[in-house]
């Protein structure tokens, strides 16, 4: 049997940033939104706007902060594949915002921080 760490991790770091953001008002459309563009982690409805979500977990800040991992190539990737989710599901004239959610686990804590309208 194969483990998934990277992939395990990731995905707890999403778990927790759905709780995060549902306890904000935020409410959950998709995650994992897939197509030829790219993927967004959580695509949430907050008040009036569409928001997608990159989420990042690390386990320490020995790289940098998880946000520092979003590149420019990256937000071009999240643009692409919010346009297609956008036109896909008739939604074109709603306002939308691109977030960012690090999160930093350890010993089962977690830290998050979220950085809101990163284009």
């Amino acid at each position: 049997m194969k483990i998934h760490i990277k992939k395990d991790f990731g995905n707890s770091g999403e778990d927790i940033a759905v709780q995060y953001l549902k306890s904000h008002g935020h409410i959950i459309l998709k995650r994992n939104f897939y197509c030829k563009q790219g993927e967004i982690d959580i695509i949430t409805k907050d008040k009036n706007e569409i928001v997608f979500i990159e989420v990042k977990s690390r386990s320490n800040t020995e790289y940098g902060l998880p946000s520092e991992s979003v590149t420019k190539q990256k937000i071009q990737h999240l643009y692409k594949t919010a346009r297609y989710f956008l036109y896909k599901n008739k939604m074109l004239n709603e306002f939308v915002r691109f977030d960012v959610v690090e999160i930093l686990i350890k010993s089962g804590k977690f830290n998050i921080n979220h950085i809101k309208q990163i284009i």
